[in-house]
């Protein structure tokens, strides 16, 4: 979708206020296969425990030493936001770029509820954060970093479009932001393409902006981002068949507009295929053409391909029919599995 800057957004965008709050309430955030806390120092040694730095430069193009470091300053400027203090370096940042940090948690594979929720979400995976969050600009960078074991199974696509949808939502539900953007090192190519089925579009590239020690040489950083307008949560989150959490910060509203789009899309199909149904004077649905029962039948397969439009679920009809949590943790323990294999070998 193209933003058009209207008189009355450009007005609106000029009269709201641009100061962050001092303080603010970190929420938990559900989703299907992950609970998001807000995270603490006491997570910290877990990322060491976890080996969340493996393989930093690859990831974020970062090296090990250096990747901890900011994920220890990250959560020390979320923990002081959260208190309503300063991050206890004593330089205050001029440009007031704080940072949120929420810790990953899911259940254990020999968990028998199959909610996820602060009770049954006892395994630590990682952190997802949104860091350099900038009042004046209403923008902010979002990063994922897993352990080592829990790459590669769903659990970013499951958290990003929901932390990005409170990161979009109004204040005081959520940030307010008008733009959320992610960095990624050329070589990252896996990362890319799903930030790419989030809804992220390519933005710019930096080039020769990181050093690759392993294949020493230098490597683009390529930039991405997605705008308030543009991004569809509910679309984001069908594109890997998960489900829709109202519960969480700013969903309800994210969901209005999915289904004001939809409906949009649906007029803009029945106009383009000229079955355009118009109200008569008591309100009821009737065609220009007077052939109601072929009209009728063309508008529900037109309304049916505006919604199949929009989903990208690349899998098919049986396997969306299922639970998509099991789905999804089927899928991780299999690779679990075949990494147990695969170290066993190499003993």
């Amino acid at each position: 979708m193209i933003m058009v800057e209207t008189d009355d957004r450009l007005q609106g965008e000029q009269d709201r206020p641009r100061e962050l709050p001092a303080r603010i309430d970190i929420p938990d955030i559900r989703g299907e296969m992950v609970y998001l806390r807000p995270a603490t120092q006491q997570d910290l040694e877990k990322m060491d425990t976890i080996d969340a730095y493996v393989n930093a430069s690859g990831l974020t193009g970062k090296d090990r030493v250096a990747e901890r470091a900011a994920v220890h300053a990250w959560v020390l400027r979320s923990e002081a936001w959260a208190n309503g203090t300063d991050a206890g370096s004593g330089i205050d940042d001029p440009e007031q770029r704080r940072t949120i940090a929420w810790s990953l948690m899911t259940t254990t594979d020999d968990c028998e509820s199959e909610t996820v929720d602060a009770q049954s979400a006892t395994e630590f995976l990682g952190m997802i954060f949104l860091i350099d969050i900038d009042g004046w600009a209403r923008s902010a960078r979002i990063q994922v970093i897993l352990g080592k074991d829990y790459r590669g199974r769903g659990y970013s696509r499951d958290a990003m479009p929901r932390v990005m949808t409170y990161g979009f939502a109004e204040p005081p539900e959520g940030l307010g932001l008008h733009r959320i953007w992610v960095a990624v090192p050329e070589k990252n190519t896996r990362s890319y393409s799903v930030y790419q089925s989030l809804g992220f579009v390519p933005s710019g590239v930096s080039r020769h902006a990181l050093w690759d020690n392993r294949l020493g040489k230098y490597q683009d950083l390529n930039v991405l981002d997605t705008l308030d307008d543009e991004f569809d949560p509910v679309r984001a989150m069908d594109a890997f068949g998960m489900h829709v959490i109202t519960s969480n910060p700013g969903m309800e509203k994210a969901l209005s507009q999915h289904e004001h789009t939809l409906a949009i899309r649906k007029q803009q199909l029945l106009a383009e295929s000229g079955a355009v149904m118009e109200p008569d004077a008591q309100g009821d649905t009737t065609d220009k053409a007077g052939i109601g029962e072929r009209m009728r039948s063309d508008s529900e397969r037109i309304a049916q391909d505006a919604v199949e439009s929009e989903n990208t679920w690349p899998y098919n009809s049986a396997e969306r029919n299922t639970s998509k949590k099991a789905w999804w943790r089927t899928l991780g323990h299999d690779r679990m599995k075949r990494r147990a294999h695969t170290d066993a070998d190499d003993q």
